[in-house]
């Protein structure tokens, strides 16, 4: 089966959950498509105090509101869904989705999102919101006055350290080597900073806890030593994975394989637009995933009549 749409976003995160709500709004036959369940990254996290005009609340709720909004208006949505061929080169591109048919449509969104690269560890998973975070911006008030630790050694890790140092009474920096990756002014400031204090060549193996976390547990990789770390919260930044693995035959990606767009959000292709964490930029929010729907969403609609 065959079914024709104006529109078709890949991903139901923020991102193209608001390229939805525009589209489907401005009368356009608009197609969401998922290989999970609608709200993306949004969803794990359990308390979002940040996003503007929303007073406190989960990250499923505002997601359950967007979703809502964006039937409202007309928008299809198919979550669960396992996509097996896309084709993005031709003026009519098309998605295939297994036991569902083939989809096509004159524009498309590619907002697939990605996700914080992890250590792997069962303990972690278990701790998930229960005092590991992934986003300093997100939650790092919620551990005002508190002991916490932050992992990573690269500039993202030592920046977002030094901001989480404004809240917590103290952080604990734990890097795998036995210096930082960071740029020398980030190292500096870090080091400036009375609330900062260093664990180097430290391997991360385990985390401890009751009902919300306790202990980060490292071992010296020099002497092979074990410290239980007493922590309330563990903020991890070793890096970012964005989901762009089948784009990178079809679209531009970067060295880092984030999707490389200009200011409409437009790809290399075409008719292919890019929206939220999967495209090139340095900021990852909620709002800044609804600021690329909005703009890839009404890029979108200009490039079908004919303006862009």
């Amino acid at each position: 089966m065959t079914r024709h749409f104006d529109a078709i976003i890949l991903g139901a995160g923020p991102a193209g959950l608001t390229a939805g709500i525009y589209l489907a709004r401005s009368r356009l036959k608009t197609l969401i498509i998922d290989e999970g369940m609608p709200g993306g990254q949004m969803v794990l996290s359990h308390a979002i105090a940040n996003y503007p005009g929303i007073p406190e609340t989960s990250g499923a709720q505002i997601a359950r509101n967007m979703v809502m909004q964006a039937k409202s208006f007309g928008c299809k949505i198919i979550s669960q869904a396992e996509v097996e061929n896309l084709t993005l080169t031709e003026a009519l591109k098309q998605v295939e989705i297994k036991d569902e048919g083939i989809f096509t449509s004159d524009v498309l969104i590619i907002a697939t999102g990605g996700i914080p690269r992890t250590l792997g560890l069962d303990s972690e998973t278990a701790f998930k919101g229960k005092g590991i975070s992934y986003c300093a911006t997100c939650d790092g008030d919620f551990f005002t006055g508190k002991e916490i630790v932050a992992i990573g050694g690269g500039n993202s890790a030592l920046e977002e350290s030094v901001s989480l140092a404004k809240y917590a009474a103290k952080v604990t920096v734990i890097h795998e080597f036995d210096h930082f990756q960071a740029h020398p002014w980030a190292v500096k400031e870090a080091e400036a900073n009375d609330r900062l204090q260093f664990l180097m060549a430290q391997e991360v193996t385990g985390f401890e806890g009751d009902d919300s976390l306790k202990y980060v547990i490292t071992k010296d990789k020099a002497t092979g030593e074990i410290y239980r770390i007493p922590a309330e919260g563990c903020f991890i930044f070793i890096g970012y994975i964005p989901n762009t693995s089948q784009f990178k035959d079809v679209v531009q990606l970067n060295d880092r394989g984030e999707i490389v767009t200009d200011d409409n959000l437009a790809t290399n292709v075409p008719g292919v637009f890019a929206a939220g964490d999967n495209r090139n930029k340095k900021i990852r929010q909620i709002t800044t995933a609804v600021a690329d729907g909005t703009i890839a969403a009404l890029s979108a609609t200009a490039y079908l009549q004919g303006r862009l």
